[in-house]
């Protein structure tokens, strides 16, 4: 069996398991095969990060900086958009097949104890999200890596990825979402995002809700913790337009750095590589040591954000945008007129069912001027024609496409007919990992053919 086929069946063995959508707070359950495989999460240091909106993006820049100071970094992040290795990078590469396949080999013997203790106790066996969390400490044990950038895979307390202890504790901005699991106000969502902070760490937070910024300091004053916000101790001082992305000037926590260019377009991301230079700032000098220059340059260079503001294709141009929640909505909304100079925008939208697809196109449509409803293809799409009717009560019209490739292909004819228009794809992370493999298979880059 070659390698590729070997991870291929830790995968399928993972689908077996209760999906992502299945969440129980227990992660002691994590806890306790981790014991059994000597607690590999504890053999480098540990950058936390959780939030509502923009998690993926800091950590991945955090990584970049990292690996620019010349460190060997892990890389934890979810979900995919094309196959399940994106979720755990060594030295910003997806783990290599044989290195997934051997921590499932690692680690597989001792899944059916605990899996045998969980039945005995009337719980659910161990489920995908809980063992791919397993399966990145290992790996990264195994690589070896000196620091792992570890996103949350929902909420922080009772997350897998708690049974880590994070030197730096990262706050991207905290809104509503998944509600009926985390709370339904900022404060509730707060408390168990908070839960990450461990004892004597150093927490970094963008800005935030009053009610949310007054939770973390109390719970970072508890634990005896460091805490740092974005608009007090460090910011974003200024932003400018650049060919491919932009120019930020950030005040960091160690100092201020001058017009540096980052590759990736959108306001949003600019606060985001402030948060992680403050991130970096704190697991590196302790927040008293700036970041070299040449060091800094080469790390938010090496910056790549899949899914988010990426441009597919041309003649027409199409981005695909993973904003999956009202925060993320609007930040694209915002970004569409700040980043890019086009008249009018197709959007073709898909989005979960547990999604809040209201307030989602309630942010998209003042900077939209065509809707082409579809649905990810996935078990938890919500339906096309419902998303439609959301479209239509705000008294615009909106197209219903069963698929992606035809809504795309309906949306790109659209923009086709004037170099003034450009499509946006948006509203699930899984619709933006189809519509990038789509581009690459139809080759929407040589432009649209009727």
């Amino acid at each position: 069996m070659s390698d590729t086929q070997r991870a291929d069946a830790v995968y399928e063995k993972l689908l077996e398991r209760a999906g992502e959508s299945w969440v129980q707070p227990r992660k002691e359950r994590v806890a306790r095969l981790l014991t059994l495989l000597a607690d590999p999460q504890h053999a480098y240091r540990v950058v936390h990060i959780t939030g509502t909106n923009g998690k993926t993006s800091t950590a991945r820049m955090i990584e970049s900086l990292l690996r620019a100071h010349g460190l060997r970094t892990g890389l934890f992040t979810s979900p995919h958009l094309k196959r399940f290795t994106e979720r755990i990078m060594i030295d910003g590469e997806p783990i290599a097949d044989a290195a997934i396949a051997d921590a499932w080999d690692e680690i597989e013997p001792f899944i059916g104890m605990v899996d045998a203790e969980l039945e005995t106790a009337g719980d659910a066996p161990l489920t995908f999200f809980e063992l791919l969390t397993v399966l990145c400490f290992v790996a990264a044990a195994d690589a070896p890596i000196d620091v792992l950038v570890l996103e949350v895979g929902m909420g922080g307390s009772w997350d897998s990825t708690n049974t880590a202890d994070g030197d730096v504790a990262v706050f991207a901005p905290i809104d509503i979402d998944h509600a009926d699991r985390l709370g339904s106000t900022i404060g509730e969502i707060a408390e168990v995002k908070a839960g990450i902070i461990k004892a004597g760490a150093a927490v970094v937070s963008a800005e935030q809700p009053p009610e949310a910024a007054d939770v973390l300091r109390s719970v970072a004053a508890e634990r005896g913790a460091t805490i740092s916000f974005e608009g007090e101790e460090f910011g974003l001082a200024e932003q400018k337009l650049a060919v491919g992305g932009q120019l930020i000037t950030i005040r960091g926590l160690a100092g201020e750095y001058a017009d540096e260019y980052l590759p990736l377009y959108g306001a949003h991301q600019g606060h985001n590589a402030t948060l992680a230079v403050a991130a970096v700032e704190s697991l590196i000098g302790g927040a008293s040591q700036r970041i070299a220059g040449d060091i800094l340059a080469d790390g938010l260079q090496g910056a790549t954000s899949p899914g988010r503001l990426q441009l597919v294709g041309i003649a027409p141009t199409v981005v695909v945008d993973a904003a999956h929640n009202p925060h993320g909505a609007a930040a694209l909304a915002q970004s569409l007129g700040d980043s890019f100079d086009f008249d009018e925008w197709g959007l073709v939208l898909g989005v979960f069912a547990d999604k809040d697809a209201a307030g989602i196109v309630d942010r998209l449509l003042p900077a939209v001027t065509e809707v082409f409803a579809t649905a990810p293809d996935s078990a938890r799409a919500g339906d096309a024609d419902t998303l439609a009717d959301i479209v239509e009560e705000r008294e615009r019209r909106a197209s219903v496409h069963p698929t992606l490739a035809e809504a795309a292909d309906a949306a790109r004819e659209w923009a086709a007919a004037s170099d003034r228009r450009a499509v946006i794809i948006a509203g699930s992370i899984v619709l933006a990992g189809e519509a990038m493999l789509l581009a690459e298979e139809e080759d929407w880059k040589s432009g649209w053919r009727a």
